[in-house]
């Protein structure tokens, strides 16, 4: 009796909230209303921000026969950036942004110069346009990429970074096979995206992911040694990131509480189970 009341408490962990009563609150300063499963409870985020994010897709590679321009406004394929048998740290930002992709490239950039690994020598830095608009404006990717090769300062680090725009096929392409989610938004005129990198093994897997604008030096250093050697995170990581959610408004991960609980559900099932066995192998020993 014990047993069946503490699975049924277990199981009520996974069954929708809306079953539990039929009135909600949208807010405290308001009477409740009766529930309607049509409707939604808005989180706070304006509709553009909704849609956007980072999903981490680890061992998954990129598609190399996506083609670009480079900084030259000559075509080439993804897949010529990884041949030099170096990880790779890849960057969707877009060279007009107002804000956040020159943070990202900034913070990046900073965080380079505090190793002792070297651009186009130990990596290459490949970032990518998703404004299908800048693939007309040759002259945005060159001018980048002597203001941050300038920035990084270290001699023959013009061979390790490179920056590409292209079509929209091949953008989505590339986003979509690393997670990379952004959208337009014609009230402010401009992309809605999050900020983060992420570091490829040298044949194109992708192997970790840096959120936000300022990646501790320590951090892309093990990263990039990890990936040197085509080491991917492992299950335990992608636990971590199944109960810790990044929270762009904060810029730090979050414990995702309902996860977690679902995660003690399962454990505690096996543990029931495997304790069952136990007691009736023991019996089944006693009788015999």
């Amino acid at each position: 009796m014990v047993k069946l009341c503490a699975l049924t408490i277990i199981l009520t962990a996974f069954i929708a909230v809306p079953a539990q009563k039929s009135e909600h609150y949208n807010s405290p300063l308001y009477a409740p209303k009766t529930y309607d499963p049509s409707q939604t409870t808005s989180n706070g985020l304006p509709e553009a921000l909704q849609s956007i994010g980072i999903e981490q897709k680890l061992g998954d590679k990129l598609p190399m026969d996506a083609e670009f321009k480079n900084e030259d406004g000559r075509t080439v394929k993804l897949g010529d950036y990884f041949s030099k048998g170096n990880p790779v740290i890849v960057a969707f930002v877009y060279y007009e942004c107002p804000m956040l992709c020159n943070q990202v490239l900034n913070g990046l950039t900073g965080s380079l110069k505090g190793i002792n690994f070297d651009a186009g020598k130990d990596f290459d830095v490949l970032a990518i346009s998703f404004d299908a608009r800048e693939n007309d404006k040759p002259d945005l990717a060159k001018n980048k990429k002597a203001a941050y090769v300038e920035r990084y300062g270290r001699q023959g680090s013009e061979n390790g970074w490179h920056f590409l725009t292209g079509a929209q096929a091949s953008i989505d392409q590339v986003t979509k096979a690393a997670g990379f989610n952004y959208k337009w938004d014609e009230k402010s005129n401009q992309f809605a995206h999050a900020g983060g990198i992420m570091i490829t093994t040298p044949d194109g897997k992708l192997a970790r992911y840096l959120y936000g604008i300022d990646y501790a030096p320590k951090d892309l250093k093990f990263g990039l040694m990890e990936s040197a050697e085509s080491r991917v995170g492992n299950p335990a990581e992608q636990l971590l990131l199944y109960c810790y959610h990044y929270d762009p408004s904060t810029g730090k991960y979050g414990l995702a509480i309902l996860n977690v609980i679902r995660l003690g559900a399962i454990a505690t099932l096996i543990g029931m189970g495997a304790m069952a066995l136990v007691f009736w192998r023991r019996n089944k020993r006693k009788a015999a």
